[in-house]
């Protein structure tokens, strides 16, 4: 029977590794059990979006990561990471994937009161409704609200939960 050892990793806060694992795969296990929320890292209004919903999340339930990153390539599927006009919130029960405005609403629903209500509201629109008009804005976003060259670079308060 083969013997396990765990020991903390210094670069990653309170996560365990099991000695024989990959820093990678440890890494990606951890991140399991999270809410987050994978957006377009050069979109204008995708980063304002998560400034806003990182200004209300009270309790600091999400992680942020842009889909072009490492931890979208290890954690979404080819299509995700093939559409970067959509954003994709991944739960932390089951790992579940919500897309476009299901995403929306379920970032919403997390932000609590009274932006849960926005999301009850949000909800009631029938998906293909919310998705075209979701699918409407996406389509200008760069336009109206700019493309940055690279991703965006975290605050000292906001890299815990930007995730690379």
């Amino acid at each position: 029977m083969k013997k396990s050892v765990t020991t903390m990793d210094p670069n990653l806060p309170n996560s365990p590794v099991t000695e024989g694992t990959h820093p990678e795969e440890a890494e990606t296990s951890r991140l399991t059990d999270k809410p987050i929320l994978f957006f377009d890292g050069v979109c204008g209004l995708c980063n304002s979006s998560v400034d806003f919903a990182m200004a209300r999340d009270r309790h600091a339930r999400l992680y942020y990561a842009p889909l072009q990153g490492e931890t979208a390539r290890a954690l979404l599927s080819e299509q995700d990471l093939a559409h970067v006009d959509t954003v994709v919130f991944r739960t932390a029960e089951g790992g579940r994937c919500y897309r476009r405005s299901a995403a929306v609403v379920r970032l919403l629903w997390l932000l609590g009161f009274p932006w849960n209500i926005c999301g009850g509201l949000l909800w009631c629109i029938p998906l293909p409704l919310r998705n075209l008009g979701y699918r409407m804005i996406a389509s200008v976003r760069y336009r109206l609200f700019g493309k940055h060259e690279t991703c965006r670079m975290p605050s000292p308060e906001e890299r815990a939960r930007l995730l690379p």
